[in-house]
């Protein structure tokens, strides 16, 4: 069998998350620094995610999961879409206690697992979200199922899990128990819910789809036929219940299309949202382990600043000198934090910290400047005033060494957002990846739902 092609989204992800493993999980990442066993254990967990996420893409595996209030049939709707019974269902609340994983159908091209949780309703409150936003972490596209008008709990649910930027669909299942009209009022309803302080709805009607997952028997008249010719006709007539075949052609047909338009970039962002999370939480760890040798470095470039800086007779040649300075430094601390960054990307952390901090690092290069106009001024106007010069040398020089604490704190925070820059970064495989998405594709309309996450 011929391999797939490959598709831009996924080769895009996996080439920016090879990279990432590549720094991340050698040696490289520590520079000369030698390995440090509490923070390789810290981290360890992060990279086994990074792997997992480079598994998922290169298996291509989609996963999808569903979430809903205990009794609202969300196995029995897996089940339903599987055409088996695979999962166990019951009248009892609580028949899933976990979230249980099953492989639905794959090609050449892509697998598709459904993920069965329990109910929301069900789990102890901290148990509840943390087990929700794990399984909604891991999931492609996210199915919310419903039974009938919607609760206050449902509601809240929904504006949780929408954090997570996923595709979600809302199933109303057992509609067969709503007469027409009623099932158009609540489809009506729902397409209505906006959360507060929003403008939109949460779903516009194409986001709803109405199933039956398990229709309850029907009683139903068979007629056999007449009796032998020449005899008084008598058909022969049988009631007996039969189980009516699931409705659930709406919703296999909106996963489907979901797939086939936005399926392979809904995986890749999946997979490079959770790389490029790992990232800044081994940037994190990595940060507050090693802060003790970053403050000393801090410390020693504030030393070199101020001294070059003091004894540099020509004014104009100090700002110049602050800024190498600052871009040293800045490159030196990701050194420490096992960081990959380039020389671009430390002038851009370097400015971002220059507008994080306001008119302070301005108020600084100005007055440093400005002193050190004075300080060569009083050496062209008497060379043998080595007091005045060294006066100024001095009050230059601690203006200086104040301003390196500010980059090199204010760099810390930056450092913290971890390595996903660089043309092949997580952050610019991501914008990549966005970017390219047609117009009305529903990558664009994620975006929209609860800022970058």
């Amino acid at each position: 069998m011929n391999s797939p092609a490959p598709d831009p989204a996924l080769s895009t992800a996996i080439a920016s998350i090879q990279q990432s493993l590549n720094w991340y999980a050698s040696q490289r990442r520590h520079w000369n620094y030698p390995p440090n066993l509490e923070l390789q254990g810290a981290v360890r967990q992060d990279i086994q995610a990074m792997h997992q996420a480079l598994a998922k893409l290169e298996q291509r595996v989609f996963k999808i999961a569903a979430f809903g209030l205990v009794s609202r049939g969300k196995s029995t709707v897996i089940n339903a879409l599987l055409g088996e019974k695979r999962l166990e269902t019951g009248p009892l609340h609580g028949v899933t206690q976990w979230p249980q994983s099953v492989r639905w159908c794959s090609n050449d091209k892509i697998q598709i697992d459904l993920i069965d949780t329990p109910g929301l309703d069900e789990i102890a409150g901290g148990a509840r979200a943390a087990m929700a936003q794990t399984v909604a972490h891991q999931a492609d596209l996210i199915l919310f199922v419903i039974a009938g008008d919607i609760t206050q709990t449902e509601f809240t649910a929904l504006q949780t899990l929408r954090q997570a930027q996923k595709p979600l669909l809302l199933v109303f299942n057992k509609i067969d128990l709503y007469p027409e009209q009623d099932q158009q009022q609540i489809f009506a309803q729902l397409q209505s819910l906006t959360p507060d302080g929003e403008d939109s709805p949460i779903f516009s009607a194409e986001d709803i789809v109405l199933v039956a997952a398990e229709p309850p028997p029907i009683m139903v008249r068979v007629e056999y036929g007449n009796s032998p010719k020449g005899s008084r006709p008598s058909p022969a007539l049988e009631e007996r219940w039969e189980k009516p075949a699931p409705k659930l052609d709406q919703l296999r047909q909106k996963i489907f299309t979901i797939l086939n338009q936005d399926g392979s970039q809904l995986l890749a962002l999946n997979a490079l949202r959770q790389v490029e999370q790992a990232e800044k939480n081994i940037a994190t760890k990595t940060i507050e382990i090693r802060t003790a040798e970053a403050d000393q470095l801090i410390s020693k470039y504030m030393r070199y600043k101020a001294l070059a800086i003091a004894v540099n007779p020509i004014g104009l040649l100090d700002l110049a000198a602050s800024v190498i300075t600052d871009l040293l430094l800045i490159r030196n601390l990701a050194r420490i934090y096992g960081l990959p960054i380039t020389s671009y990307e430390a002038g851009r952390i370097w400015k971002k910290v220059l507008i994080g901090a306001g008119g302070i690092l301005l108020s600084q290069w100005v007055s440093a400047l400005f002193l050190g106009l004075q300080k060569t001024a009083s050496l062209v106007e008497n060379p043998g005033n080595l007091a005045a010069y060294a006066g100024g040398a001095l009050l230059q020089g601690g203006v200086a060494a104040y301003s390196t604490y500010i980059v090199g704190e204010g760099a810390k925070i930056y450092l913290a957002q971890g390595a996903s820059w660089g043309n092949a970064g997580t952050s610019t495989a991501i914008a990549k990846i966005k970017n390219d998405a047609p117009p009305d594709s529903m990558l664009r309309r994620l975006d929209d739902v609860g800022g970058e996450g």
